[in-house]
């Protein structure tokens, strides 16, 4: 129901934040299962390269064997990353909309105004959305790093590449790996945050917010900064006039973002 009270005049109201706790247990829960995979591809190569040494040779039989026994180790890994993605993603995703409800009206009461959030259709939406699009980049997470771990597997074999050598690669690609889970748990935490409140701001009859700048960050976007203390539609939201972006965005929804809104109460 829209908030409505007389004919006072509009109130600003403090930004929902993303919970940085929340955030950090959902980056924890990434990156242990890419460690796990880590080190479970270490063992198996380890292993492997003991029993069978690759070499140049005359026949591909020493590739073949790895191959398969590579392919075989990614399916069980893919199947597990599976898996984690349908329960983390559920998890996480109903835990960023409980959080964002809870800080909302705790901001609310303090401003005199007592709301009660249930399950509307529309926070149903924006919630299913959140879980698929958690449930796919976690499978991505396994399914990329392995596809590229398959394959300078099968180039170092194939050219009797050492392990060491092998060993080096994993470990570069286990770094960048590790790195993009980390970024999936910030950037899924901020923008799940920020379209649950969207959501709720809507169904409260608030259609027009402040655009914070989070002032974090080593490389701030240009325009997010210039648009820092500006209004804006919440349902429209913001043009970015960014050469790269180039149109409508909501705080926090592109990749890094940590920009926050604060809404404007109608008839405070």
């Amino acid at each position: 129901m829209p908030v409505t009270t007389g004919t006072r005049k509009p109130k600003t109201i403090a930004a929902v934040r993303p919970n940085a706790g929340l955030e950090a247990a959902y980056r924890k829960a990434l990156t242990s299962l890419v460690d796990e995979m880590q080190a479970s591809l270490q063992r198996f190569l380890l292993a492997a390269y003991r029993k069978n040494p690759p070499r140049l040779a005359q026949d591909d039989l020493p590739a073949a064997d790895m191959g398969r026994a590579m392919r075989i180790l990614a399916r069980r890994w893919e199947s597990r990353f599976d898996e984690a993605a349908e329960s983390l993603g559920r998890y996480y995703a109903q835990a960023m909309g409980k959080r964002s409800d809870a800080q909302l009206k705790a901001i609310l009461k303090r401003a005199g105004i007592a709301v009660e959030f249930r399950m509307t259709p529309a926070m149903r939406d924006v919630m299913e959305a959140t879980i698929q699009q958690q449930v796919g980049l976690i499978r991505s997470i396994g399914q990329q790093h392995l596809s590229q771990v398959e394959g300078l597997v099968m180039r170092s074999v194939q050219s009797g590449g050492d392990l060491a050598m092998l060993t080096r690669e994993l470990r570069e690609r286990y770094g960048a790996t590790r790195s993009r889970a980390e970024l999936i748990a910030r950037h899924q935490n901020n923008m799940a945050t920020a379209s649950m409140t969207r959501a709720r701001q809507e169904e409260l009859g608030i259609t027009e917010a402040i655009w914070l700048h989070s002032r974090g960050g080593r490389e701030p976007r240009p325009t997010h900064l210039a648009n820092d203390g500006n209004r804006f539609n919440v349902t429209d939201g913001w043009f970015d006039p960014d050469p790269k972006v180039r149109q409508r965005i909501w705080p926090g929804q592109l990749i890094n973002c940590r920009c926050v809104s604060k809404s404007i109460v109608p008839g405070f």
